[in-house]
């Protein structure tokens, strides 16, 4: 099979195109033969790590948490997956040197989920990291769900900063499918009409317009859940427009490694501030993320594609360097590796 490999970290360039022998799967693992694979912005850092010409974990590492395609082969103690289904994979890569860039990958079964045949590959390659990132931070609230479904966020007021990134639109989506009301900031008219797109019901522009004021306008006793990819640079607005006991889910630290908090306001409102990696969140989290995405995905409540708020850019599997390169420039929307019809 065709992949994608690296021995060392560094910039793009580190990523080489190799032949290598198509793994069997073992007990509880499934191989997936990937049609189309997914790049995320912790794909690069992997790949880049503390500093360049580092070694890896493994020896050689494919990179990739996400992807899908069609199972191919199944070891054994596997059930509820079977040769020829339609699947979708999350952290395919995680704690294993074998990720989705590549035309084959193998996966332990508890990361590979059913694609419904209405749902297109390039749909499935883009759930994994973004849309369990996202419903992982919409699930944390002190006074809100722990599962996500139609109805589970009625009367709660979703701010997600961001809403034109990859993480933002899923949680835009998977907000409105349950029921929530959902405000986000962009940084553009360009980026505000993805937003919209996307579902969100208040789009609020940060540089062109009084961010907390609009945002109270909107909500005037304030927003129960805010999905926050940008903590150091909106910190004084996540506290002038959080509701008492509102949780501040932070995913990501764009705009700065560290966080200053006026500790009374944040005390006075019992406001939660809740870390999400999904390395670390526990199995727990995982499959109820893993249940809760797929039955939206079956109810047709994500969508990908410019029409609805997530551009997708696509490269071709021997140009897995650019689709890196272009997440690590800041893409808008989805960055996607095709890698075979199916």
């Amino acid at each position: 099979m065709k992949a994608i490999v690296y021995t060392e970290t560094g910039d793009p360039s580190v990523l080489t195109a190799v032949d290598r022998p198509v793994a069997d799967p073992g007990a509880g693992e499934v191989r997936v033969r990937l049609a189309v694979a997914g790049v995320n912005p912790t794909d690069w850092k992997s790949r880049t790590g503390a500093g360049p010409g580092q070694k890896p974990a493994f020896d050689e590492v494919v990179p990739g948490q996400d992807g899908a395609g069609v199972v191919d082969a199944v070891g054994p103690e596997v059930a509820g997956l079977g040769v020829g289904d339609r699947v979708w994979l999350l952290l395919a890569q995680h704690e294993r040197p074998t990720g989705t860039a590549a035309e084959y990958t193998v996966v332990p079964s508890d990361r590979v989920v059913r694609l419904p045949d209405d749902a297109s590959f390039d749909l499935g390659a883009s759930l994994g990291v973004p849309a369990v990132t996202a419903h992982r931070a919409l699930t944390v609230a002190e006074d809100g769900p722990d599962r996500l479904h139609p109805g589970a966020l009625s009367g709660k007021t979703v701010l997600v900063a961001g809403g034109a990134g990859a993480v933002g639109h899923a949680a835009i989506q998977l907000a409105r499918w349950a029921g929530g009301t959902v405000i986000t900031t962009v940084s553009g008219p360009e980026k505000g009409e993805l937003a919209t797109a996307a579902g969100a019901h208040h789009v609020v522009n940060y540089r062109t317009d009084d961010a907390a004021g609009r945002i109270r306008e909107i909500a005037p006793d304030g927003v129960d859940l805010i999905v926050e990819v940008a903590p150091a640079q909106n910190a004084e607005l996540n506290v002038a427009v959080a509701a008492p006991r509102a949780s501040i889910a932070i995913y990501a630290n764009n705009g700065g490694d560290a966080v200053t908090l006026d500790i009374r306001p944040s005390m006075v409102g019992n406001l939660r501030y809740q870390f999400v990696l999904l390395y670390t969140v526990g199995t727990a989290a995982l499959e109820a993320a893993k249940h809760d995405v797929a039955n939206a995905v079956a109810a047709g409540a994500l969508s990908v594609g410019e029409e609805h708020g997530l551009p997708l850019h696509r490269y071709p599997l021997d140009r897995t360097a650019d689709a890196h390169a272009a997440v690590e420039n800041g893409a808008t929307g989805k960055v996607l590796i095709d890698i075979a019809s199916l």
